[in-house]
Order: structure tokens, then C-alpha cells, then sequence
């Protein structure tokens, strides 16, 4: 990895790791919050926020003079998966596990501070924002309405994932769509049941449900939506109960549908629900929704993906092309109606298990070149002191 330092710190891959054996899921993050507060006070901000948006946390560096707020963003959650690697590390709570890497994550944000509190900024203000329930889209917008926030409202702000596929320690970015906006959907049809063997004294909602599990993942195609540019997915469905006596009264079909920019998501989003109301009303049945896990498209500034690119350049990392956005979803869109933000990917290696797969573990190679980037953006928009 050209350019970067050749290792982290022993003390960030111990946290790293401490984090990783204790995650804690969407919501319920007061534990890793509290951790992360007790590293912080040893790097001596000026002032360190609780409590934002649920268990969020920002520590700020405040030079005293004129000049920009730049937030560098990561997050506190992990998932509800079964870890199933066998690191020394693993997760000890049952059916939690930092598989996504937000353990690195937050182990690069902690070493930013360590470098914050040996060379504060020269103008303006550092904050490091540790999100709270980045994995169900909650986090960004509690973060944001709360009132504490607009005493930190950045100028600019940067995140960075971690991304399996990619040669370790190479950047990924490009200006404009970054990341698909989603949501998932859940209809529920309500008609009748009826016993089996008479199923005309019913109403079975089997065949609306088989229209709409055929027509729904179509929908892009049928409205002339733009090759690539918007996916419904369908991820659960229920017919009635498990019983061979009853025809089915009740049907759940749930959707994730994902969009290239908001407007194109809102439009996606009402189109499936008319879809469905109308099919439930020709078949005469009860149509209810629910909506869940709402993210917003990630839209990267460019000014923003200039300093990104010049960082990279000025140490050498490997880069790798991003052709275009990336269908995942990423609750760090919405601090684009806030500041000037951009995203990019660092690589976690060609051949490294997927984001969210239950032998996932952040590489420690890559604590250091996230410090290393996210530095040399601090020191760009807000120099050094020493």
C-alpha cells in the first residue's frame, strides 16, 4: 500500500478489536458509545456532544479562528448476524457481529483524534461524528434534528467504507450519485379464510399476492425508468398459515426498492403502492402498508471529491475506478442537505469475505491509510497547528 504508513498503532487495533467483541445493534448502542467517549477524553477535545440523535456521539476540535467546520463521519452499530469466524476477537454476544466494519471505522475516527490532539487545527474546526443506527437509515436524520447539531453544522463532511471486492487500501470515488436511496415496503392483503375443502366461502388473497410477486420486480421496466437506474426486490413472502384444513385469509409480500436519486425513489415507492391497491380492490381484499429502513441516495459533491482525489494522489494510494453508484444504501446521504459531503470506498481486498457475511472482519491493514486519508483532508481544509 504505497504511501500509507506501514502499520497502525498497537493501541487502535487492540480498540478495534475490544469494539468487535461487543457490538451492539441499531439503537441500542449506549455501551459502544460510552467506550468511545472514555478514547476520545484521552486525545483532549475542546468539547465532546452525547446523546445525538440516540447514542451519538461528536468530539470537536475548535482551533478559535475564522475558517471552515469539517465533519468526518462513521458509525457505532453492528448487525444482527451470527459471527462464525474463529479470531480470537469474535463477537461474544449471541447473534451480533461488527460485519459490516464499523468497528474499523470508528478505530480510524479514534486515531484521527489522537493526531487532532497532537496537531490541532490551525482554523476553523475538526468534529468526528460517531452516528448511531446507521444500518436501518434511523441515525442520520435523529443526528440532524437534534439541537445540538446545529452547533456542529459542518461545511464539509466525509465518510469512507470499507469495500470487500477491492485491492486492499485503494480509494474508490466519483462525483454526483454515490449510493442508491431505499426502503423497504410490506403489504399485508386481508380477505377471508375458509375451510379447505370449501374454498368459495372465502376470499384467499393467493392469486393477487402471485400477480404482485410477478409484476412489482417489473415495475422500473414497465414506468421506463433507465437501465440500472432503480430495483425492486422482492424479500419475504406469506401465504395463510402452515395447515393443510384452511384456505388462506391473509398474505405479507415485502419489497426493498432502491433508487438512484430521491425522486426517482418517491416515484417508485407510490407506483408500487398503487400497484397493489389497485390488484386488492379488483380481488376484494384489504390492502395495509408499512414501511421500513428508509435511506436517502447518497449524492458526492464535487468540490468535496476534489480534496478526496488530491489526498489520494499527494499519498500515493492505489485508486480504482468507479464506473457508477452503487445499488447498496448508505445512511450518510442525508448530510448532503447539510454541508458539502462526500463518500468514498477503501479497498478490503480482492478476495476478502462480502460486507455482512458471517466470516466478515475488518482488515487492521486499513486503520492506518483511513487515518492517513482522513488527516491529510483535516490538514488540507484546516491546517496544522504544529
Amino acid at each position: 500500500m504505497s504511501g500509507y504508513p506501514e502499520a497502525p498503532p498497537e493501541e487502535l487495533v487492540t480498540l478495534r478489536r475490544e469494539l468487535h467483541r461487543k457490538p451492539e445493534l441499531s439503537g441500542q448502542e449506549a455501551g459502544t458509545a460510552a467506550r468511545i467517549v472514555a478514547e476520545l477524553e484521552r486525545h483532549g477535545p475542546g468539547e465532546v456532544l452525547t446523546g445525538l440523535g440516540g447514542h451519538g456521539v461528536a468530539a470537536v476540535y475548535d482551533s478559535g479562528a475564522e475558517g471552515p467546520t469539517i465533519l468526518f463521519r462513521c458509525e457505532l452499530d453492528g448487525l444482527p448476524i451470527t459471527e462464525i469466524s474463529t479470531f480470537g476477537w469474535r463477537s461474544e454476544i449471541a447473534g451480533k457481529g461488527h460485519l459490516c466494519g464499523h468497528d474499523g471505522h470508528m478505530a480510524i475516527l479514534c486515531g484521527l483524534a489522537a493526531e487532532l490532539s497532537a496537531n490541532p487545527p490551525a482554523k476553523g474546526r475538526v468534529v468526528l461524528l460517531f452516528q448511531p443506527a446507521e444500518e436501518t437509515g434511523a441515525g442520520a436524520a435523529a443526528v440532524i434534528a437534534d439541537a445540538d447539531f446545529a452547533r456542529i453544522r459542518p461545511d464539509y463532511a466525509f465518510a469512507l467504507h470499507n469495500l470487500p471486492g477491492l485491492p486492499l487500501g485503494s480509494v474508490g470515488v466519483r462525483s454526483g450519485p454515490f449510493t442508491f436511496a431505499s426502503e423497504g415496503l410490506a403489504i399485508r392483503l386481508s380477505g377471508r379464510t375458509s375451510h379447505a375443502a370449501q374454498p368459495e366461502a372465502g376470499v384467499s388473497p393467493a392469486a393477487v399476492m402471485g400477480r404482485l410477486m410477478e409484476a412489482l420486480p417489473k415495475l422500473p421496466e414497465t414506468l421506463g425508468h433507465s437501465e440500472g437506474h432503480s430495483l425492486v426486490t422482492l424479500s419475504h413472502a406469506r401465504l395463510g398459515e402452515a395447515a393443510f384444513g384452511i384456505s388462506p385469509g391473509e398474505a405479507d409480500i415485502w419489497v426493498t426498492i432502491r433508487a438512484i436519486d430521491d425522486g426517482l425513489q418517491a416515484e417508485l415507492m407510490g407506483e408500487a403502492e398503487t400497484l397493489a391497491r389497485n390488484l386488492a380492490e379488483a380481488g376484494g381484499l384489504g390492502i395495509g402498508f408499512e414501511k421500513f429502513e428508509n435511506f436517502a441516495a447518497g449524492h458526492n459533491d464535487a468540490e468535496a471529491v476534489a480534496f478526496i482525489e488530491e489526498t489520494a494522489a499527494a499519498l500515493g494510494a492505489p485508486r480504482v475506478e468507479i464506473g457508477g453508484p452503487f445499488r447498496w444504501s448508505e445512511d450518510f446521504g442525508r448530510f448532503g442537505g447539510v454541508g458539502r459531503t462526500a463518500l468514498f470506498v477503501l479497498g478490503s481486498g480482492e478476495d476478502h469475505p462480502r460486507l455482512h457475511n458471517p466470516d466478515f472482519d475488518f482488515p487492521d491493514e486499513l486503520i492506518a491509510p483511513g487515518v492517513a486519508l482522513f488527516g491529510h483532508i483535516a490538514r488540507k481544509l484546516c491546517g496544522w497547528t504544529g
